[in-house]
């Protein structure tokens, strides 16, 4: 096992092994124990009671976190040539059609999110092999698959990001950086935690939050109160 630095150390004492945090108090040591020279992200790793493989317990859901998530989301808008200039205007980075598909099928996943319309997406079929593993194709459950180009470029600009739990049950989301306050990482925590509990399938039985840990990029994971949510 690789020795801890000094400041690794000292991070690792701050933190009461024995104790559940507020999300409040996780907030703010997340904060305090991050020593990166950049601006790490902020996550939550959520670990549901919940049997993932099967199709009555999959927990998927979409959130707009209040202050959003500190990163700049590079969004993809795969729309017909009428729909162009509503995307370029609500933001989306790239803007286009068959031009796109075929960066894709050569390879190109240089985004975060791509949104598209419902007749465009018997294109994207034939892509799945490459967006699926990478989180990138576009769904009606997220959003991403709308009428309503503008208005989803926009919110995945504000700060919408969806979530999905995976094999072993757990849930990992990014919540913001470091560099926001406490109270804007700790009210951003809420919201995602506060849908989560709106999502318990009603096949979950037991305990539904078994663990949730905080973390920044770099820094030891908090321990968070389960019972708080």
């Amino acid at each position: 096992m690789a020795k801890l630095t000094k400041k690794q150390k000292e991070a690792h004492g701050k933190i009461d092994k024995n104790k559940f945090y507020s999300v409040e108090e996780a907030s703010a040591l997340v904060k305090e124990i991050t020593n990166t020279k950049f601006d790490s992200s902020v996550e939550l790793a959520v670990r549901l009671g919940v049997d993932p493989r099967k199709a009555n317990q999959m927990v998927r859901g979409v959130v707009t976190l209040p202050h959003g998530t500190g990163k700049d989301v590079k969004v993809l808008a795969l729309v017909t040539p009428d729909k162009e200039a509503e995307a370029k205007e609500a933001g989306a980075d790239f803007v286009g059609l068959d031009e796109y598909l075929d960066k894709i099928k050569n390879g190109w996943t240089d985004v975060d999110v791509i949104i598209t319309m419902p007749s465009v997406m018997g294109k994207l079929g034939p892509l799945g092999r490459i967006l699926g593993p990478r989180g990138l194709m576009p769904n009606p459950k997220t959003g991403t698959v709308t009428m309503d180009v503008a208005k989803a470029v926009a919110e995945v600009k504000a700060g919408k990001i969806d979530f999905k739990v995976d094999k072993t049950g757990i849930v990992h989301a990014a919540i913001g950086k470091v560099s926001f306050t406490a109270d804007m990482i700790a009210e951003n925590a809420n919201e995602l935690l506060d849908t989560l509990m709106k999502l318990k399938p009603s096949a979950s039985k037991g305990i539904y939050v078994k663990t949730i840990f905080m973390s920044s990029t770099m820094s030891p994971s908090v321990a968070l109160d389960p019972k708080v949510v």
